[in-house]
């Protein structure tokens, strides 16, 4: 026993032989440091600025950096979940403000400004972001965010972002982006002239199904930044240290995962396209989709891994195709190394505006082979 700890009774050396002696060590895989609170030097300072957990962590502090640097940003923000980091946006604004979402924003959201800023007294209004005539005929001179998600969850519907980006800059308003889809392997929405980039780091950023997060990127630093870290620390919405290096793990692989689901899901569209059980196929990839060439444009690298269909039939059909795949599971997710299944009306609700027999896929990085052969028997 070290001389040190020899005259301490047991609960003390309890607590003494386990004090952090590592800082030196420099693993290659950083450690977690699940340490709630921080120790203050002799001259009342804290170390790096680490004083309470809930204001800053080393691995939050680690993603933050990671995230705005894949995103070309100036500051990062890490939340608790994607929905903690979209509802920070939305407490950045002010009482009376107006906001222009998509008619067919994921639907979480829609039930976040109906049920909760609503009574925060934000107005909105939701409406074809595809259309860039239609975003400029719902400006009101109260309006001071524009919402988009490109491609849109779950009808992948494409927005213009450059196009928006400069009509909302011309009536001094502020453009965000929801690039949880595309990531930022395949689309920069801040170098299209977005101004506020959000993801949810559960999905394609983590991309193991095994963590739960949010961050939120900005172009510039000053006020926006400012209100944004007080929401994230005053609110306590925060990751853990567990999940941001869970998600700073899986940023580690991004590229190689996003890289290989797009190319199943591109050659998923391609094979259910042609299939005649299949009324449609909805992927910016396909040269029949509406905004194919402002996909290209703006979606570097390909398409995504996400797509949605529609079954030539009722619901009842269309679940029954869905329970008939094996290799891919049924859950409410995405962007995770296994292929996901699901029909989202069933699980939005009967307020939900997707169709009845809309499917929507999550692929994988298994072997493409294996997911279509899938396919040939559940439509069979």
């Amino acid at each position: 026993m070290p001389k040190k700890y020899q005259n301490l009774k047991f609960e003390t050396r309890a607590l003494k032989s386990t004090k952090n002696i590592l800082n030196e060590v420099h693993a290659v895989s950083p450690p977690i440091y699940l340490s709630s609170t921080f120790e203050r030097n002799l001259e009342g300072q804290y170390q790096e600025g680490y004083k309470y957990s809930r204001n800053d962590n080393p691995n939050r502090r680690a993603l933050e950096k990671s995230i705005a640097t894949l995103e070309n940003g100036m500051a990062g923000f890490a939340f608790g979940s994607g929905m903690a980091a979209i509802s920070a946006v939305f407490q950045s604004l002010k009482t009376g403000d107006h906001v222009i979402l998509p008619n067919d924003v994921y639907f979480n959201v829609k039930l976040l400004m109906k049920e909760v800023f609503s009574r925060w007294g934000l107005s909105y209004s939701f409406v074809d972001m595809s259309d860039i005539e239609v975003v400029s005929h719902s400006l009101t001179e109260h309006t001071r965010l524009i919402w988009i998600e490109s491609p849109s969850n779950p009808q992948l519907k494409i927005s213009d972002i450059q196009g928006l980006s400069k009509l909302a800059h011309e009536h001094r308003i502020l453009l965000a982006v929801d690039n949880t889809w595309p990531t930022p392997v395949l689309q920069n929405p801040l170098d299209l002239g977005a101004d506020i980039v959000v993801h949810s780091t559960t999905k394609y950023l983590g991309g193991h199904s095994d963590a739960l997060g949010g961050c939120i990127i900005l172009k510039e630093s000053g006020a926006l930044a400012h209100r944004i870290q007080s929401i994230q620390i005053q609110m306590g919405a925060i990751p853990s240290p567990f999940d941001c290096w869970l998600i700073s793990r899986g940023i580690q692989t991004l590229h190689l995962r996003v890289t290989k689901q797009t190319e199943n899901a591109q050659k998923m569209a391609d094979w259910l396209v042609e299939h005649p059980k299949v009324h449609r196929v909805l992927y910016p990839g396909l040269k029949d989709h509406p905004n194919h060439e402002i996909a290209a444009q703006q979606m570097l690298g390909g398409f995504g891994g996400m797509l949605s269909l529609l079954i030539n039939g009722n619901e009842i059909q269309t679940l029954a195709i869905v329970n008939k795949l094996n290799h891919f599971r049924q859950a409410t997710s995405l962007g995770g190394v296994e292929s996901l299944v699901e029909h989202r009306k069933s699980v939005e609700g009967v307020e939900s505006q997707t169709p009845d027999n809309l499917i929507r896929l999550s692929l994988g990085i298994e072997h493409i082979e294996d997911l279509i052969d899938d396919w040939k028997q559940a439509l069979m």
